[in-house]
């Protein structure tokens, strides 16, 4: 069904009304949840100090080296302390942490859809019944 609207710029444009089958395979495949087996809250609180916490450790590692080169310090020594500082690895590159993304919801559904009757199979199996004669 067609119908015409006006949008927020003041033009009229044509709209499609989607059915609610449509709406549905639209949220399985846009939607997204999280994956990666913790609360949503402790994730988005884990991220920031999985940012915070590499950062951290190269500003501390940089203050160590520079601190050699401190006061009344030859210039070699000083130059050194320099070139060691920029040649170690950063500690992002060392722990290679990165963000997973989070999985469209049709996914997560099939996954626990299978779950769901691989378990009935089991307590079928056990229990000593076929699991469609419940």
């Amino acid at each position: 069904m067609r119908n015409l609207t006006t949008h927020s710029t003041g033009r009229m444009v044509m709209v499609t009304r989607k059915s609610p089958q449509e709406k549905k395979i639209l949220s399985y495949t846009k939607d997204r949840r999280n994956d990666y087996g913790e609360n949503d809250k402790s994730s988005r609180k884990a991220i920031r100090r999985n940012k915070r916490l590499p950062n951290r450790a190269d500003r501390r590692h940089g203050r160590q080296m520079m601190a050699t080169a401190t006061g009344a310090v030859e210039a070699e020594v000083s130059d050194q302390a320099e070139i060691k500082l920029r040649s170690t690895r950063s500690v992002w590159d060392k722990r290679g942490w990165r963000k997973q993304p989070d999985i469209p919801l049709g996914e997560i559904v099939i996954r626990k859809l299978e779950r769901r009757t691989a378990h009935e199979i089991r307590s079928a199996n056990i229990a000593g019944t076929h699991p469609c004669t419940h």
